[in-house]
């Protein structure tokens, strides 16, 4: 493998013949329970998202993505996908060299093909991954309630979970299919997990001007709890295209990984996977992947230049912090607005959760009147949080 993120896409998906066999031979094995989370994974690397990975991360590839954001070949790769597995199943998968994975429900879904069992230094992952071994950093707090074995090998899904909202489940050869169709030969990804406001219109549709089309692309796995359900989230989506966005330039599809808040290596992770679904370009914001005050507003950009020009296979583009200027009357960014910051329209996620937790509607110039509303009736009816950046 070069120290060039590949083009072709991994396929671990058993076809219906393959599905048959490997359920039947799933059942005789011993079975390793997977959380929500990790079943996130399996399903990311099963269709190719996780390209060029094949499974579950060995030492080799783990101990080098900690060290260099690198797989032990050379190509780039910053976060780490693991399984991992309790003390005492572990030392039963010592013996065999192949195991069943299991979702929450018993059900036995995928053969992993055991290639490595070794224990990590969790806080030497928590510190490279998350700049911070604080347990009060959720990725943190995530990674320290997990056993303490990981298990790594090639994978093999035969049965996928069933989720909702079907129609936007495109896999990464769906979407480039799409693209293809269309015609579009660049691409644009953006990465959300929160209602799109004024600021992110205003940074899709200045990347559109350079670009054949948007592909819009929310987080559909676990995110903090205080984050809008992802039915809230489509439906403000599906309001925005339907009457701010030319709807044959912007493809709305689900990524179904979960949230890892690791501000800058998790921007390039978010790059690398979208590339995967066909991107040539990705935005990345200010405090891109962050939480709380673990990251410097601007670090999920500088992060890039540790990776040569076309080594990723995809071409960032950075934007400053946007907000609506009164004086100007546009959205507009540090770079082209000169007014003080008491002509700039900048609601925090507190103050946004105020506001509707009273009833009152959001400013015209924080978020189109179509999504204040469904954000409003949803936190009336439903007691959802919403949060923003």
């Amino acid at each position: 493998m070069s120290g060039v993120h590949q083009e072709k896409l991994v396929n671990l998906l058993a076809s219906s013949e393959r599905a048959a066999s490997l359920a039947k031979e799933a059942a005789q094995l011993p079975a390793i329970p997977l959380t929500a989370f990790e079943i996130s994974d399996l399903e990311m690397l099963a269709i190719g998202a996780f390209s060029p990975l094949e499974g579950f991360m060995t030492r080799r590839d783990y101990e080098r993505v900690l060290s260099d954001m690198r797989l032990a070949g050379g190509a780039p790769w910053t976060m780490p996908i693991t399984l991992a597995v309790a003390d005492e199943p572990s030392k039963l998968l010592a013996h065999v060299s192949r195991a069943a994975l299991a979702n929450p429900q018993g059900e036995r879904i995928a053969v992993l093909e055991i290639e490595d069992i070794y224990r990590p230094e969790r806080e030497k992952e928590a510190q490279a991954v998350f700049r911070t071994t604080d347990a009060a950093h959720p990725g943190v707090q995530r990674l320290l309630d997990r056993p303490k074995t990981y298990v790594g090998g090639r994978i093999e899904l035969f049965r996928r979970p069933a989720y909702p909202f079907a129609q936007y489940r495109l896999d990464p050869a769906e979407t480039r299919a799409a693209f293809a169709e269309r015609g579009w030969k660049t691409i644009v990804g953006f990465q959300t997990r929160n209602p799109v406001h004024r600021a992110h219109e205003y940074i899709q549709k200045a990347a559109l001007e350079i670009v054949d089309g948007l592909l819009l692309h929310p987080i559909a796995g676990e995110t903090k709890a205080d984050d809008v359900s992802l039915e809230i989230r489509l439906r403000c989506y599906e309001a925005l295209i339907a009457h701010y966005y030319p709807r044959d330039r912007v493809v709305l599809a689900l990524n179904p990984a979960s949230m890892r808040y690791a501000g800058p290596r998790e921007a390039v992770f978010h790059a690398l996977i979208r590339k995967n679904f066909g991107c040539t370009h990705f935005i990345v914001g200010r405090d891109h992947a962050g939480v709380g005050n673990y990251y410097g507003p601007y670090d999920a950009q500088k992060i890039f230049g540790e990776f040569a020009a076309g080594e990723l296979g995809i071409t960032p583009l950075f934007f400053e912090h946007t907000f609506y200027c009164r004086k100007c009357g546009s959205v507009a960014s540090p770079k082209t607005c000169p007014h003080a910051k008491e002509s700039r329209v900048i609601l925090s996620g507190t103050e946004v959760r105020s506001m509707l937790r009273d009833g009152r509607d959001l400013p015209e110039e924080f978020s189109r009147p179509e999504v204040a509303e469904i954000l409003l009736a949803a936190f009336r009816s439903e007691g959802v949080r919403p949060a923003a950046r």
